[in-house]
C-alpha cells in the first residue's frame, strides 16, 4: 500500500492537532480539579467526552488518508 504526499499530510496534521487538543483538554481539566477537588465528579466525564471527540478527528484523518 502506498501513501501519497497528501495522505501523509492528512495524517500528520490531523494527528498533530488532535494530540494538541487532547493535551490542552487534559491540562485544563487537571488544573480545574487541582483548584477545586470536589468538582472532579463533574469535570472528569466532560474531559473524557472532549478527549473522545478530539480522538475521533484523528481517526477521521486516518480514514481519509487511506481513502486518498
Amino acid at each position: 500500500m502506498t501513501f501519497s504526499v497528501s495522505g501523509g499530510l492528512i495524517i500528520a496534521i490531523g494527528g498533530q492537532m488532535a494530540a494538541l487538543a487532547i493535551g490542552l483538554i487534559g491540562m485544563k481539566a487537571m488544573e480545574a480539579i487541582g483548584r477545586n477537588p470536589e468538582s472532579s465528579g463533574k469535570i472528569l466525564p466532560a474531559m473524557l467526552l472532549g478527549m473522545a471527540f478530539a480522538e475521533a478527528i484523528a481517526i477521521y484523518s486516518l480514514i481519509l488518508a487511506f481513502i486518498k
